[in-house]
């Protein structure tokens, strides 16, 4: 059973979350994610679960090594983790959501003590070939809190059955086990050579609620490497139509 713990998100634009323990609460996070913790907190790293556990995490997109914050005071102390780039932080309560919620690989920030962390496969070989997010995703399962971070502004969606959306493959953060995902090429000539959105697209289908990102740290990564002086753009993951654009633009 994992551990009720109470929570507060800080900021705006560079979000962090700080986590209230009574005595003898623990909390999980993300190797590096921690940015202070008040007397009484120890902290503890290790597989969490022994090797097969750290090897399930580095599958899932994690460290090989997790570590937990254990309140051994006997009085409530905090603890806050920020997140690792510019976003939002998303709290699932999983409960809500019949004890799992699947997310992005890299997406984990932190959770209560008792929430597992494991590898989720995508059910269509297509999804997991051509999908943004890999042939991996990360399945977050207990009966408590867990915290995820994604990029820019957070866009949630509440797909009714049978109700379909199609989004760009990096802007996918989380959903609902209920939602079914897979991967569609987007068609036609011009788009491929020229539309700039990739490839393929991710195609969600309801009942269930669905989590998305304004701004995936891939793309935020491409913009930065297009800046730098000796960088060049990724427009090899955008299409040739990129790599056209940008001999043309003068940035080849």
């Amino acid at each position: 059973m994992a551990h009720d713990v109470d929570f507060k998100i800080l900021g705006d634009d560079l979000q962090a979350v700080e986590i209230e323990l009574d005595p003898h609460e623990a909390v999980r996070a993300e190797v590096g994610a921690m940015l202070y913790m008040e007397e009484g907190i120890e902290m503890q790293t290790g597989t969490s679960g022994g090797i097969f556990s750290g090897l399930k995490r580095v599958l899932a997109g994690e460290n090989f090594f997790i570590t937990s914050f254990l309140n051994n005071g006997n009085k409530k102390s905090r603890v806050l983790f920020a997140a690792p780039y510019p976003g939002k932080i998303i709290p699932l309560d999983l409960r809500e959501f019949g004890g799992t919620f699947l997310c992005q690989r890299d997406g984990y920030l932190c959770s209560a003590e008792g929430i597992d962390i494991n590898v989720e496969f995508t059910k269509k070989i297509g999804a997991g070939l051509f999908g943004g997010e890999g042939f991996i995703l990360q399945r977050l399962s207990g009966d408590g809190r867990a915290f995820v971070h994604a990029g820019g502004t957070i866009i949630e969606k509440h797909l009714n059955p049978d109700e379909t959306l199609r989004v760009d493959t990096g802007c996918l953060v989380a959903f609902e086990t209920t939602v079914t995902y897979d991967i569609q090429f987007i068609g036609g000539f011009n788009n491929v050579l020229f539309g700039g959105e990739g490839l393929f697209y991710a195609s969600l289908k309801g009942p269930g609620l669905v989590y998305l990102q304004s701004l995936p740290f891939s793309r935020l990564a491409d913009r930065i490497v297009a800046a730098s002086r000796w960088g060049g753009r990724k427009e090899e993951s955008r299409g040739l139509g990129g790599l056209l654009g940008g001999i043309i633009s003068g940035n080849r």
